[in-house]
């Protein structure tokens, strides 16, 4: 996923995969919670959607390190550690009151901050019928959760609907997306794209990134990368980590208008990773370990690319295996490599310099990396 220097079509297919458009509102509309009772309960959550990594071959790394490694946002890499929530994961600002936009503070809405989801719905139902824009994103948020009632996906996108009308942000990007997918309101992407770009305006930040999506997809190039950075760069702003990897994509290979910036997009680059999106501790892990954007850290390097392994993302399972194998930035250690490839070739990743090491093992080695893999499923 790493972007490539120069190459303008990579950096469009990096944009376009930072996720699919409009995933996060999907992801809301299709994870219901747990069934509520009146027994107060936390607000329901669900694990980060983080974009499916791209599954590629991992770059070569077979140069020797010739820089001592530097302390330089080295992450914590324990295996276990919890995955950090991005800021676009729908279920991350459950209770925050600006969500469902003005008057949202009282007593449906606190209620539903105490997970007396029934109640909540009980008291906001009244006022959502009565034309309260904040009620009814709240009903809406309800009915596709199934926080206190069954879900009911075209109910909810039915008081998305009027919410938006009214010119809630919230409710203009998730009826936005709904009407992009036609599943539960008759499709219109020329209704949804003027929504998109209402929340845009209003500041929600994943209209804000995937409005610029819309744009990248109707001029695929240049243009539509040019049009769509300052919406990206909108997003990473208010700290989206997709909008933070889409500029940093830009800003890594540079258009006629958005000069490159190998330093700036380091820098974005560092925020996504921080708030856990794995594609780009994937490509901070091996920008680190090139120097590129800044200086050489191969310790860096190595961590990223084990915290990006950990969560999952097959191509850094891979690239860490290198980075075992030929001790970049850790002690070198054939089994632990052997391990981390056998865990990205179960998921379907082939790499032959990979495959060449694994044929160099021994009995002994190769049972030990098979052990070492089972654990890290």
């Amino acid at each position: 996923m790493g972007a490539k220097s120069g190459n303008l079509v990579c950096a469009i297919a990096a944009v376009l995969a930072v996720s699919p458009v409009f995933m996060h509102a999907a992801a809301a509309q299709t994870a219901p919670a747990p069934a509520a009772t009146e027994t107060p309960a936390a607000p329901a959550s669900s694990a980060p959607n983080t974009p499916a990594p791209t599954v590629n071959h991992a770059p070569s790394l077979t140069s020797a390190p010739t820089d001592a490694p530097q302390s330089l946002e080295t992450p914590q890499t324990t295996p276990k550690q919890d995955k950090p929530k991005l800021a676009s994961d729908p279920t991350v600002d459950i209770v925050n009151p600006t969500r469902f936009g003005k008057g949202a503070v009282d007593e449906a809405f606190g209620a539903y901050q105490r997970g007396l989801y029934k109640t909540a719905y009980n008291l906001a139902l009244p006022r959502a019928e009565s034309g309260d824009g904040a009620a009814q994103v709240l009903i809406a948020d309800m009915l596709a959760r199934g926080l206190g009632i069954p879900v009911n996906l075209a109910e909810s996108a039915k008081w998305y609907g009027k919410a938006s009308e009214q010119g809630n942000p919230e409710a203009q990007f998730r009826y936005g997306t709904i009407l992009l997918q036609g599943k539960y309101a008759p499709k219109d992407p020329a209704k949804a794209k003027t929504l998109m770009k209402a929340a845009a305006d209003g500041g929600n930040a994943m209209a804000q990134f995937n409005y610029g999506q819309i744009l990248v997809q109707e001029h695929p190039g240049a243009l539509g990368l040019e049009n769509a950075y300052p919406w990206f760069l909108k997003a990473a702003t208010q700290g989206l980590p997709d909008g933070e990897y889409a500029v940093s994509q830009i800003l890594a290979n540079g258009t006629l208008a958005v000069p490159r910036d190998d330093a700036k997009a380091r820098e974005y680059l560092i925020k996504a990773a921080k708030r856990g999106y794995d594609t780009a501790q994937l490509d901070l892990g091996r920008w680190f370990v090139e120097g590129r954007g800044g200086p050489r850290d191969y310790v860096s390097g190595f961590g990223w690319t084990l915290r990006a392994a950990v969560g999952g993302n097959v191509a850094a399972q891979a690239q860490l295996a290198k980075l075992y194998y030929q001790g970049l930035g850790v002690e070198g250690d054939s089994v632990k490599a052997a391990a981390w490839y056998m865990v990205a070739r179960r998921a379907g990743l082939t790499d032959p310099e990979l495959d060449s090491f694994m044929d160099g093992l021994d009995d002994d080695q190769m049972k030990a990396a098979l052990t070492e893999a089972n654990k890290l499923r």
